[in-house]
């Protein structure tokens, strides 16, 4: 498993620091156990909500994007902690929230697709619903809903849709999309289907109501839709959709018998066995990520009606309409079908114990996500043959970032190692005429993620000394099914990971309840960030700190134009803190004496003294 921390996993980290997670916990439990839950806007305008929202939305990429209003994320972070918690409680007392930003986003096919941009305060906003939402809405989601949801991912649903052709033999596919569905969804319908997922706070429905009709600029106020760009968004698409999900799932997997079967292990599902032999009725399963998903039958007859039944179900019940031109019935024995960036199809392989025909999948990168990878590898190429000096290092670790996230996402298919191999054929000529490489020899020192993943690799060159990665090695790796965990129960929690362990609970409860006064959101957040990646120990002698002797030291000092970054933050004990000001002798040589420091721990105390554009001691 990669040491880096994934977006999800990040997520429930954030959780565990604003001591949040307890209450996510009883939210997902008592949904399962059906309740209702009539006041939830005390929880969505608490303290502990706002400033999570705040750290979950803060490094996001999007959160420099500005909204109708000119301002991104850096306007909130100057805030002080209490300013952005009563600034949030104040708007949400009555609710207007700003003209959402229009921007059309190119698509493959040469045609676009609109997102709507809300400002910073209303994504701020939709973060701290979503916090709260999210737990109720996911102990009632179907388990093969993939698409924008805690610990899921693409690779689950591609393992899944793998799963169904080849150990479930189900080669029939219905290939379902819908036109403009995030545009197209009924306000009213959703608001209904919010209701009956248990969610019946009458000021935050009327709140997710005036968020549906916010107007988008140019265009005015909205009759139906959700704009892509809503922290909202995806999990209202969510919500439309698994009344679907539901629907499917009872027509077979969940079809109520009138007897009880018992599953052995390691055999079928002896009540789905009987319903295949005794019933006439569809075997069909869905997988799906957000809008995107495909029904698998065992026959093509099955395949037809599934299809029939779906187009009549989402114009009746959500008022929503199938695209008969990419919508179509797929035979996996002789077709390719595509999902996710992956066209995928069954061959046939040796036979089974009793005789029948056994099918393996056969999956590679679908020619539209080559074409796209292709381009904007020669882009990449391009950005680094222009800059110089220390843009050229940038310029080679985005390139590096890029080829690492294709290979890492497009690994599942099968065949990856052929199709990224016509991919270095594709941009081979580019590269050869804008980049002077060289071959990386035995003396020059790589880093060990390139060695641990691309080591036996011959085709590593180098640029100004700098490895660059080989857009033509990557291996296969398997991808394995949704494993069932959820992020909001403690026992599995402790699967996903340890938690966070590395300071003292108290001490940090203490840090986040404690904020320092005059100073920024950021600032305060960082502060938070800073004392768990130090393990609670001090940047100089490295000794574990309590809270009553921690500073936070600026590296460069805002006087000097020093930022509130996490990176121009480190955690000191007080009276180091002291001595990296100190200008006075008298000072200078108390502290010194006092903290006895070592020859290293000196030359570390003088660095951070060098930057504050103070003497050395």
């Amino acid at each position: 498993m990669s040491k880096l921390l994934n977006p999800k996993r990040k997520k429930l980290r954030n959780n565990e620091y604003y001591s949040f997670q307890n209450t996510q916990d009883n939210l997902f439990k008592r949904s399962q156990n059906g309740d209702i839950f009539r006041k939830l806007m005390n929880l969505i305008t608490s303290r502990d909500n706002i400033l999570l929202a705040y750290r979950n939305i803060k490094s996001n990429i999007g959160s420099k994007t500005k909204g109708t209003d000119g301002k991104s994320i850096e306007a909130v972070a100057k805030l002080e902690t209490e300013e952005l918690v009563n600034l949030v409680v104040s708007q949400l007392e009555n609710y207007q929230p700003k003209e959402v930003r229009r921007v059309m986003i190119p698509k493959a096919n040469g045609k676009t697709r609109p997102l709507g941009i809300p400002t910073i305060i209303d994504r701020l906003i939709q973060q701290c619903i979503l916090q709260i939402l999210e737990p109720i809405c996911e102990a009632k989601f179907f388990k093969h809903s993939y698409g924008f949801r805690p610990l899921r991912s693409t690779r689950h649903a591609l393992a899944r849709s793998y799963f169904l052709a080849q150990k479930a033999n189900l080669h029939y596919v219905v290939d379902v999309d819908i036109k403009g569905f995030f545009d197209n969804i009924n306000h009213g319908k959703l608001l209904k289907q919010i209701w009956a997922l248990g969610i019946r706070d009458k000021k935050l429905l009327k709140i997710i109501s005036i968020m549906l009709k916010t107007k988008i600029q140019n265009e005015g106020i909205p009759t139906k839709g959700t704009p892509q760009g809503g922290k909202l968004s995806p999990l209202l698409a969510n919500i439309t959709l698994n009344e679907y999900d539901q629907w499917i799932k009872s027509q077979w997997e969940e079809f109520p018998t009138k007897h009880e079967f018992k599953r052995f292990k390691g055999c079928d599902d002896n009540r789905l066995k009987s319903m295949r032999n005794l019933s006439n009725l569809k075997e069909i399963y869905v997988v799906r990520y957000a809008d995107d998903f495909k029904l698998f039958c065992r026959t093509h007859e099955q395949a037809v009606k599934a299809f029939e039944a779906t187009k009549k179900w989402l114009a009746q019940r959500l008022k929503l309409e199938i695209s008969t031109e990419k919508s179509k019935i797929v035979n996996l024995r002789k077709n390719y079908s595509e999902f996710l960036g992956i066209k995928f199809k069954v061959t046939k392989k040796g036979k089974e114990k009793n005789s029948t025909t056994k099918y393996v999948i056969k999956s590679h990168v679908c020619n539209k996500s080559m074409s796209q990878i292709a381009t904007k590898v020669r882009n990449k190429i391009k950005e680094m043959q222009r800059p110089k000096g220390n843009r050229t290092t940038e310029a080679i670790r985005r390139y590096n970032s890029l080829v690492l996230g294709l290979h890492n996402y497009f690994n599942v298919a099968t065949n990856c190692t052929i199709d990224f191999s016509k991919i270095d054929f594709l941009t081979r000529t580019t590269r050869k005429n804008r980049l002077i490489l060289s071959k990386i020899t035995a003396k020059d020192k790589l880093p060990k993620y390139l060695i641990d993943s691309y080591g036996k690799s011959k085709a590593i060159y180098k640029m100004q000394k700098i490895p660059i990665l080989p857009i033509s090695y990557v291996q296969h790796r398997k991808a394995f099914q949704y494993n069932g965990l959820s992020p909001y129960i403690a026992s599995d929690r402790e699967i996903i990971h340890t938690n966070q362990k590395s300071v003292d609970q108290h001490d940090l409860k203490r840090l986040i309840e404690n904020p320092i006064k005059g100073q920024s959101a950021e600032y305060n957040d960082n502060r938070i960030s800073k004392f768990v990646g130090q393990y609670g120990k001090c940047y100089v002698s490295k000794r574990k700190l309590n809270i009553n002797e921690m500073h936070c030291h600026h590296i460069k000092p805002k006087a000097l134009n020093g930022s509130d970054k996490y990176r121009n933050l480190v955690i000191l004990h007080t009276d180091i803190h002291i001595l990296i000001h100190a200008k006075n002798n008298e000072t200078i040589t108390k502290y010194v004496e006092k903290l006895a420091l070592s020859v290293n721990e000196l030359e570390i105390v003088n660095a951070l003294r060098v930057k504050a554009k103070i003497l050395k001691i």
